[in-house]
């Protein structure tokens, strides 16, 4: 019997709720860490999560089983609940609604992780704004402004 194979690769980027800098650098790392290990618990390959202090990108090689909507739902909840317990704010924690995510061809892949792994020096010369706009731009994936993330 025949069997299914696939290739897929999503770059998905998420924001913190009302794109507060939430995410400080000393335990930004270990919700990378735990972004990654949900992914991987969920069959899926985590390639590379980064970020900066507002919002997160994660790069994952998706097999066809997983939907990509339950993978972001799991992500963003677990982390959540991660962050809410360890404590490290002193209010409740959590991600504005929605996403955007992005396809790659395999011949992208090293581009799109030095993209990712290189956020903090990315961010001193663009905004998350810009940053996603013109992703979504690039990707010609029409949008109204009342939908996406707030800019405050």
């Amino acid at each position: 019997m025949a069997g299914s194979f696939s290739q897929i690769y999503i770059h998905a980027v998420f924001a913190v709720k009302g794109r507060a800098n939430l995410l400080t650098k000393t335990w930004r790392p270990e919700v990378f860490k735990y972004i990654s290990g949900i992914i991987e618990n969920k069959s899926q390959k985590s390639i590379i999560v980064n970020g900066v202090a507002d919002h997160v990108h994660i790069f994952v090689g998706l097999k066809p089983s997983m939907a990509l909507s339950d993978l972001m739902r799991d992500v963003k909840n677990n982390t959540t609940n991660f962050i809410n317990e360890k404590k490290w704010l002193p209010g409740k924690f959590s991600w504005q609604e929605g996403y955007g995510a992005f396809s790659y061809s395999h011949s992208q892949l090293n581009n799109v992780n030095q993209y990712i792994l290189n956020q903090e020096e990315h961010h001193k010369k663009k905004t998350f704004k810009e940053e996603y706009l013109a992703l979504l731009n690039k990707y010609e994936i029409p949008y109204e402004e009342k939908f996406l993330f707030e800019w405050v």
